[in-house]
C-alpha cells in the first residue's frame, strides 16, 4: 500500500519536533500535527518560561546581598506585567524558531489535533492523511484532584498569563512543580502557603535533598502546611478561602487572587481515537517497549504520554532513538540509567544516579556515603549564615564506582551536569580523587571528599 507520509507525528512538542526533524534528515516524508503552540509544555508552559521567572525571582536577594559587597542599592520596584510580557515574548520568539526548523526540514505542519480513523489513517481537521509509521508525542497536562471547589484554582500552566501579581497564594502539592512555583512567587514578594498531604516535599528524591530544600524554603519565608487530609476551596469577593484539615483541626487560609494547583500531570491521550487501533493504555499511559513501540507494531509513542521519565531531554532522546532505528538503520534504545535532573527551587537542587535509599537497597553494606554541608564563600560578605550547600556522593565499596551524586545549592544544575558525564562513563571515586579541583569554587568539593560519613 502507498502512504502519503512515511512518518506522521501527533504532537509538536520537544519530542515530536526532534523526531520529525531527525526522520526527515534520513529522507522520510514527514507530517506533524499540533493544535496548540509549537514546542509543547517545555517551551510554552514549563521549562523555558519557568526558568525565566526563576531568574526574575532571584533579584530581590541579589539586591540585598550586594550591600555586603559595598554596593549602595536604591529603591527597587517590580513590574509583574512587564515580566510576564517579556517572558511571553521570548516564548513567541521560540515558537518562530520551531516553525523555521520544521520548514527547513521540509516537515509538513498541520495546525489541528490528529485522531485515528484506523491504524494507518488520521483525521487532521478537515483532511484525512495516511502514514506508514505513526508517532504519538502528545505529552501531558495538569491533573486536577477531586477537591471541593477545585474549579476556583488555577494550574501551573496558567501562572504565566496572570495579568496582575497576586499578593497571597496557596499552592497545593509538594512535587517539583509546586515547589518551584512556591519559590518563584515567594522571591517575587508573594506571600506563599504550600500545602502537602505528607510531612515532606519532593517525594522520590534523595532524603538529604528533601530535607535541605524544605529547610531552605522555610528559611526564605514559605509557610508549609503538612499532613493535610482535607482541602476545600471557596470563592469570595476578594479571592479564595482555602480550608485545610489535619483530622482534628482545620486551618483557613485566605488568598487574595489565586490558589495554584500543582499536584502532578497526566498523559494527554484523550480523544485520540486509540480505540481504532491495537494501542494499549493503562490509566491513559501508552504502553511501549524499549524501542518506544506500542502493541500496534507500526505505531510508536515517546515522551510524557508514556510516563517513563517525564523530562524534555528524555522525550527528545527517545524520539531520536526511534528515528535512528526505524529510518536511519541504527538500532538503538534510550538508556534511562544516570539521567540527571534538577529542581529550580531556592535553594536549587540537582541529582544523578541512585538515591541513598535505593543504593542501600541495592548494595546494602557495600556502600559508602561521602557528605558535606557548608556555607559558600559568596554568602560570607553577604552576611547570610543560613545559606548552605549540600553535596553527597554514593560509592559502591567493592568496585569504587560512584553510583549517585546529589547537590543542593547555587548552580547545582550546572555542576551536576558535568558530574553526570562522569557517572555515565562509569567513573570511580579514585577518578574523582585524582581530579584537580577549581579553587575557590563550590564544585571542587566533589573532588575533595575524602572520608566517608556513613
Amino acid at each position: 500500500m502507498s502512504y502519503e507520509f512515511d512518518l506522521f507525528v501527533i504532537g509538536a512538542g520537544s519530542g515530536g519536533i526532534a523526531t520529525a526533524r531527525r526522520a526527515a534528515e534520513y529522507g522520510a516524508r514527514v507530517g506533524i500535527a499540533e493544535n496548540d503552540r509549537l514546542g509543547g509544555t517545555c517551551v510554552n508552559r514549563g521549562c523555558v518560561p519557568k526558568k525565566l521567572m526563576v531568574y526574575a525571582s532571584h533579584f530581590p536577594a541579589l539586591f540585598a546581598e550586594a550591600r555586603g559587597y559595598g554596593w549602595q542599592v536604591g529603591q527597587q520596584t517590580f513590574d509583574w506585567e512587564g515580566m510576564i510580557t517579556a517572558v511571553n515574548h521570548e516564548v513567541d520568539r521560540l515558537n518562530g524558531i520551531y516553525q523555521k526548523m520544521l520548514d527547513n526540514s521540509k516537515v509538513e505542519l498541520f495546525r489541528d489535533r490528529a485522531q485515528f480513523v484506523d491504524s494507518h489513517t488520521l483525521q487532521v481537521g478537515d483532511r484525512q492523511v495516511t502514514a506508514e509509521k505513526i508517532l504519538i508525542a502528545v505529552g501531558g497536562k495538569p491533573h486536577l484532584p477531586n477537591i471541593l471547589g477545585i474549579e476556583h484554582a488555577i494550574t501551573s500552566d496558567d501562572i504565566f498569563h496572570l495579568k496582575e501579581q497576586p499578593k497571597r497564594v496557596v499552592i497545593l502539592g509538594g512535587g517539583y512543580i509546586g515547589c518551584e512555583f512556591a519559590c518563584i512567587l515567594n522571591g517575587l514578594g508573594v506571600e506563599v502557603t504550600q500545602v502537602i498531604r505528607g510531612d515532606r516535599i519532593l517525594r522520590g528524591f534523595d532524603e538529604d535533598i528533601r530535607t535541605e530544600i524544605q529547610h531552605g524554603m522555610s528559611n526564605h519565608g514559605i509557610k508549609l502546611l503538612k499532613n493535610i487530609q482535607m482541602i476545600a476551596i471557596e470563592k469570595n469577593d476578594h479571592g479564595v478561602t482555602v480550608s485545610l484539615g489535619t483530622g482534628d483541626t482545620t486551618e483557613v487560609v485566605v488568598a487574595d487572587a489565586v490558589s495554584l494547583a500543582a499536584v502532578g500531570r497526566k498523559p494527554n491521550t484523550q480523544n485520540l481515537g486509540l480505540e481504532h487501533t491495537k494501542v494499549k493504555t493503562h490509566k491513559g499511559v501508552i504502553e511501549v517497549n524499549a524501542y518506544s513501540q506500542t502493541a500496534e507494531e507500526h505505531i510508536y509513542a515517546v515522551g510524557d504520554c508514556t510516563d517513563r521519565m517525564n523530562l524534555t531531554p528524555v522525550a527528545i532522546n527517545e524520539g531520536r532513538a526511534f528515528a535512528d532505528t526505524v529510518f536511519g538503520g541504527i538500532s538503538r534504545t534510550m538508556s534511562y540509567e544516570n539521567i540527571p535532573t534538577a529542581v529550580f527551587t531556592t535553594p536549587q537542587a540537582a541529582t544523578v544516579g541512585l538515591t541513598e535509599a535505593d543504593a542501600k537497597e541495592r548494595y546494602g553494606e557495600d556502600l559508602k556515603v561521602f557528605y558535606t554541608r557548608f556555607r559558600p564563600m559568596y554568602y560570607t560578605l553577604a552576611g547570610k549564615e543560613d545559606e548552605k550547600t549540600m553535596m553527597k556522593l554514593l560509592v559502591q565499596s567493592s568496585t569504587d564506582k560512584v553510583v549517585g551524586a546529589h547537590m543542593v545549592g547555587d548552580h547545582a544544575a550546572e555542576i551536576i551536569q558535568g558530574v553526570a558525564i562522569a557517572l555515565k562513563t562509569g567513573a570511580t571515586k579514585a577518578n574523582f580523587d585524582a581530579t584537580v579541583g577549581i579553587h575557590p569554587t563550590s564544585a571542587e568539593e566533589f573532588v575533595t571528599l575524602r572520608t566517608p560519613t556513613r
